[in-house]
């Protein structure tokens, strides 16, 4: 007799061993029995035993031989499957001594940062300087102990995910985990250790409403645990906790103007540019790509190059022996955790920088560490501004977008008066969004709504037209002023 499993070995669950079995005489392969069943349910087995005697017209004590004998080899090639998945997700990638050479010569270079926003340009990533830099540094803090978050805020196609993924690229694919699809339990089974110093990408934060409650344990407790009741020897219930290590660093995107506020709390939040010059450059790179005048083999190059330097990067320890010293700009909202954003971004750029940095030691503990200079501040000052903008303003993202078109427009026009048709007509905008903008504009005291007695219709007014340059004047200030002391006193 044969047997054929169908359907395959599930290699979860080793209490169990359930299987499809198709069974039938050497000589008649047409003439089969089939069958589902749990090879290690005694009384299961038993009855099949009875019932595949019956049809196979030979003795029970042949074929309780038979499936013992395909029980043993059943076990024996699960064990190796699952010594064999082990095994690859234990494989690192091992770099050649020329990519290690190329890649350590890059991070001892001058400029770094600079460096590498270019490169990270020449890896296809078109415009979003900023952006692009920001990103790419908050997701080299996963290997530290205290990784930093981000949301990237856009409407739909305007590249948000693009720009997410395209960043993404340049981490190295056994460091990073891109979820599409997730359920409400999905985080709590993975392995203990399976996310530890990950990257974690959602594509869209819209649809993952479920899984937001663990991704912010893991995001600030860096581990989540959750119970289970699983079946034990004969049936009874037995409680497992399932245990899920961090740290991660997270990166979404979201389509909505803002989103609940102990989510965004934990990131930094990036609004894409939506100009009419980041759309030019886009389009102008897509017409090159087809046109056959972009090099792809140089991008993957530099793609390459990125990934190679991300893998020199050792955990080590970073002390900011200025941080007593920095102060945020007083009109910052939610300025503790602002505060601790900042200087973890401090500390990630110090991280970055490791292998220009003098490698010292703790004379209690032993334990390694490098030092923050003031140049990492400035760097972290001059990519946080726009950060620190948004933090401080009291409109959201698009709104404030709106805002800005539309106080350019005016000023184009030479007026401050203008009506919801033609901007609507302008901006080639939906009515309910054009409304809602207005609404909030009014409700903050950043319009007012007057009749207009020529037309007997309604018409709006700005009222302060320079208040954002002067906020981001204030902010500017402030850190100039900080980082001028640490100068002096240094």
């Amino acid at each position: 007799m044969e047997f054929h499993v169908l359907g395959g070995l599930s290699t979860f669950g080793l209490d169990r061993l359930r299987v499809t079995l198709k069974v039938n005489r050497l000589d008649d392969e047409f003439h089969a029995l089939r069958h589902n069943i749990d090879l290690y349910n005694a009384n299961g087995v038993e009855k099949f035993v009875r019932k595949l005697a019956e049809f196979l017209e030979i003795g029970t004590s042949i074929i309780r031989r038979a499936l013992q004998e395909l029980i043993s080899k059943l076990e024996h090639f699960r064990l190796e499957v699952l010594d064999q998945v082990e095994n690859e997700e234990a494989e690192e990638y091992l770099l050649s001594k020329k990519e290690r050479r190329s890649a350590m010569d890059f991070l001892k270079s001058e400029n770094l940062l600079e460096k590498t926003n270019k490169y990270i340009g020449k890896s296809g990533v078109i415009g979003e300087e900023n952006n692009r830099l920001l990103m790419y540094l908050i997701f080299t803090s996963r290997k530290m102990e205290n990784p930093l978050h981000c949301i990237s805020f856009g409407s739909s196609g305007s590249g948000k995910t693009h720009l997410q993924s395209s960043v993404a690229e340049l981490i190295p694919q056994e460091d990073r985990l891109s979820l599409t699809s997730l359920s409400s339990n999905s985080f709590y089974y993975f392995k203990k250790d399976e996310l530890k110093h990950k990257l974690v990408l959602i594509e869209d934060l819209d649809g993952a409403d479920d899984v937001l409650y663990p991704l912010r344990e893991l995001q600030t407790k860096k581990r989540i645990t959750k119970s289970v009741v699983q079946k034990g020897i004969g049936g009874q219930g037995k409680t497992k906790n399932l245990v899920v290590e961090g740290p991660v660093s997270v990166g979404g995107c979201t389509t909505k103007e803002s989103i609940y506020e102990d989510n965004s709390n934990r990131s930094f939040l990036l609004y894409i540019d939506e100009s009419e010059e980041q759309d030019e450059r886009i389009m102008d790179y897509q017409r090159k790509v087809s046109a056959g005048k972009v090099n792809i083999e140089d991008e993957l190059w530099a793609e390459e190059l990125l990934q190679n330097v991300q893998r020199l990067l050792k955990p080590v320890r970073v002390i900011n022996p200025y941080a007593e010293h920095l102060v945020l700009p007083k009109s910052v909202f939610k300025p503790r955790r602002t505060n601790a954003h900042y200087l973890q971004f401090i500390e990630a750029i110090t991280f970055y920088h490791q292998c220009q940095r003098h490698k010292q030691y703790d004379i209690h503990t032993g334990e390694e560490y490098i030092e923050t200079t003031i140049e990492d501040i400035k760097y972290a000052n001059e990519l946080l501004k726009p950060i620190l903008l948004r933090k401080s303003d009291n409109l959201n993202g698009a709104t404030r977008n709106y805002f800005e078109r539309l106080k350019i427009y005016l000023k184009k026009k030479g007026d401050t008066i203008f009506t919801n048709r033609e901007m609507r007509k302008e901006f080639r905008m939906a009515e309910s969004t054009m409304r809602r903008y207005q609404l909030k504009l009014e409700s903050e005291g950043y319009i007012k709504r007057r009749k207009d007695i020529q037309s007997d219709s309604f018409v709006y007014e700005i009222i302060e037209q320079d208040e954002f340059g002067e906020l981001e004047n204030s902010i500017n200030k402030a850190l100039g002023i900080c980082l001028d002391k640490l100068i002096k006193t240094s």
